[in-house]
């Protein structure tokens, strides 16, 4: 039987700063919104949940960060909040975090011809027509 190449951790990366955080999956359940927006359940050791705390105590929701699954490949996301979860089954020392992150996306050529103005803003640029 072939070995099993996925390693057991969910890494986050800032891409600014190169920081990371590696998250045993064995606390983590994720879940996908139709929307983009991906959220990650984690219930773990009260330490491991204030690391994550720390991780993202300064940052700014501008910066991108990236995540991998496994060892399977780093995505780009956009950090969209870290709320505390309910759970009253959870053993004393453990807390519930959960991560929201939306997947980064950059526009089309066509996605930004057909944008909506909405602000006085205007991109220093202009699109070739196809």
């Amino acid at each position: 039987m072939p070995g099993n190449d996925i390693n057991p951790f969910f890494t986050i990366k800032k891409v600014r700063e190169g920081d990371e955080l590696k998250m045993d999956q064995k606390f983590i359940k994720i879940r996908m919104n139709s929307n983009k927006v991906m959220a990650i359940h984690y219930k773990a050791p009260m330490e491991r949940t204030i690391e994550l705390e720390m991780f993202f105590e300064d940052f700014n929701p501008i910066d991108r960060i990236n995540y991998d699954i496994g060892g399977t490949g780093w995505v780009g996301a956009n950090f969209r909040g870290l709320i505390d979860g309910k759970d009253d089954s959870l053993p004393v020392d453990y807390d519930y975090k959960i991560l929201m992150l939306e997947e980064y996306k950059c526009p089309t050529k066509v996605e930004l011809k057909n944008l909506k103005r909405s602000s006085k803003f205007r991109p220093n640029f202009t699109l070739a027509d196809s």
